[in-house]
C-alpha cells in the first residue's frame, strides 16, 4: 500500500485545502498525473502523483483543510491486491518524504482541523447550499475572462464550479466571437501584474518565508554591471526574422545565462537542509512572478540549461499565463533549485533579493539603461544592466559568488551561444 500525502509546495506552506479530486477509487494512475487540486495561501495548485498504481481510497473530502504530510489517499502498487477494505482505511499524517521531495523536516505540522461551518445570517448552521462552492483557480480564471460565476453551471462535488466549467464557458464565448481573454505575448510577460489589495493570507505566507530566510540564512550580496550591447543587437537581428508571437524577450537570454553559469558553479544550485548542502538534481529556475492581487510566487521552469531559447520562451509564457490564472502544478512549486527575479520592466535599476529557503542563491536583474562607459580609452554611451546575487554564506563565499556573477556576465556577451 502506498500513501499519497499532501506535499509541501514551498517553505511558506504548512497546510492546504483540498479543492477537487480528479481521480476516483479504482482509477489507474501514472507518475506525474494530476490527481487533485490543492488551495494554498498563494494559489490553487494541480498536484501530481509520485507513483504508478491504482487508487484504493480517498481519505480527505473536498473542502477540508489539512496539514502538510496528511495522507490524502492510498494507492495499490501495480499488481498488488487490496489488503484492507476502503472503508477501514483511516486518515493519518505521514512523513512527506514517502511520496514527494520536501524542503525541510520541520514542515510537517500537527493534526488536521475540521473546516469551519458556514453560518446562516441568524447564526445557525447553514445548509450546504447556503454558499456556492467555487475553486479559487476557477474564480480567478473567471474573473480574468470577465465571466460571472453566477452564470456558470458547476459540475464538481456539491455542484462546485471547477476550472473545466470556466474553460467550457470561455470556449462557448470564443465560438460566438465574444471572448474577452485575448492577451498578447508581450502583455503576458511585461505587464505581469498591477498589484491591488493583496490577500492577507498571502502576505502572511510571504512574511513567514522571508522572515525565516533572514533569520536562518547568512546572506551575502554582490553586484555586477553588465554591458548589454551585444545581447540587444543579437536579439534585434534575431527578432527581425520572426513574427511578433515568435519573438524572444531579453528575459529568456538572462534565464539561459543563469542556467549555464549554474552548470559551472553547482554550489549555487540546491538546498541547505539538515545542516548540509544538497545539490539540485537538475537546473530548475524559479521565476519570481508578481500577481494581480498583490504578492508574488516563484514557480520553476525545469531543466533550463538543456533547452533552446525558443523552448525557454514558450515555457516562460506558459508559466506566467498559468500563474496569473491560478493553474500551477505541484512540480513547479516543489523543486526550484535557484530563483531569478527581474524587476527591470518596473524601472528598477538594482534588486537585492531575499533567498527563498531552503535554496541557497537568488539572482536579480535590473533595467537596461544607457550609461557612460569607458572602453579602450574611449567614452561611450553604453546599454548596461546591474546583475545581483544573494547567496548563502554557509555554502559559498564572496569569491565563488563573484566568479558566478562573472560567468553570467560572460554568457550575456555571447548571446549566439546561448
Amino acid at each position: 500500500m502506498i500513501n499519497f500525502t499532501l506535499p509541501s509546495l514551498g517553505a511558506d506552506m504548512d497546510k492546504g485545502k483540498l479543492v477537487q479530486w480528479k481521480v476516483a477509487p479504482g482509477d489507474v494512475v501514472k507518475r506525474g498525473q494530476i490527481v487533485a487540486v490543492i488551495e494554498t495561501s498563494k494559489a490553487a495548485v494541480e498536484v501530481e502523483i509520485w507513483n504508478d498504481g491504482i487508487v484504493n481510497a480517498l481519505l480527505v473530502e473536498p473542502g477540508e483543510t489539512v496539514p502538510v504530510g496528511t495522507t490524502l489517499a492510498t494507492l495499490l502498487a501495480p499488481g498488488e491486491a487490496p489488503g484492507e477494505k476502503t472503508g477501514d482505511v483511516s486518515r493519518r499524517t505521514a512523513p512527506v518524504s514517502q511520496t514527494a521531495p520536501v524542503t525541510s523536516k520541520d514542515e510537517v505540522k500537527g493534526e488536521a482541523k475540521p473546516s469551519p461551518a458556514v453560518l446562516a445570517p441568524d447564526g445557525s448552521a447553514a445548509p450546504p447550499s447556503a454558499r456556492r462552492r467555487v475553486s479559487p483557480a476557477a474564480r480567478k480564471h473567471a474573473e480574468d475572462a470577465g465571466i460571472a460565476i453566477a452564470s456558470l453551471t458547476g459540475t464538481g462535488p456539491d455542484d462546485a464550479v471547477t476550472l473545466e466549467d470556466v474553460e467550457r464557458a470561455i470556449a462557448n464565448q470564443k465560438a460566438q466571437g465574444q471572448s474577452k481573454t485575448n492577451v498578447t505575448a508581450d502583455e503576458i510577460v511585461t505587464r505581469l501584474a498591477t498589484p491591488t489589495e493583496p490577500s492577507s493570507e498571502m502576505r502572511k505566507a510571504i512574511a513567514a518565508a522571508m522572515s525565516r530566510s533572514k533569520r536562518e540564512i547568512p546572506h551575502y550580496y554582490l553586484s555586477e554591471t553588465v554591458t548589454m550591447k551585444k545581447a540587444q543587437r543579437w536579439l534585434a537581428i534575431t527578432n527581425e526574422r520572426r513574427t511578433i508571437t515568435d519573438r524572444i524577450l531579453m528575459a529568456t537570454l538572462q534565464l539561459k545565462a543563469v542556467a549555464l553559469a549554474v552548470k559551472q558553479f553547482p554550489d549555487m544550485n540546491g538546498f541547505y537542509v539538515d545542516g548540509a548542502f544538497k545539490a539540485g538534481e537538475g537546473i530548475h529556475l524559479g521565476v519570481a512572478i508578481s500577481l494581480r492581487q498583490g504578492g508574488l510566487i516563484a514557480p520553476a521552469i525545469h531543466d533550463v540549461a538543456d533547452k533552446t531559447l525558443d523552448q525557454i520562451m514558450r515555457d516562460l509564457m506558459d508559466l506566467v499565463k498559468r500563474t496569473r490564472a491560478g493553474m500551477l502544478r505541484s512540480s513547479e512549486l516543489m523543486n526550484p533549485t535557484i530563483t531569478v527575479t527581474n524587476l527591470g520592466e518596473q524601472g528598477v535599476e538594482t534588486v537585492h533579493g531575499v533567498i527563498y529557503p531552503p535554496q541557497v542563491a537568488l539572482v536579480g536583474f535590473g533595467r537596461v539603461s544607457e550609461r557612460p562607459w569607458v572602453e579602450n580609452g574611449g567614452l561611450f554611451a553604453m546599454p548596461v544592466m546591474t546583475a545581483t546575487l544573494a547567496a548563502d554564506h554557509r555554502v559559498s563565499d564572496g569569491h565563488r559568488g563573484g566568479l558566478f556573477l562573472a560567468a553570467i556576465r560572460d554568457w550575456l556577451q555571447r548571446p549566439e551561444e546561448l
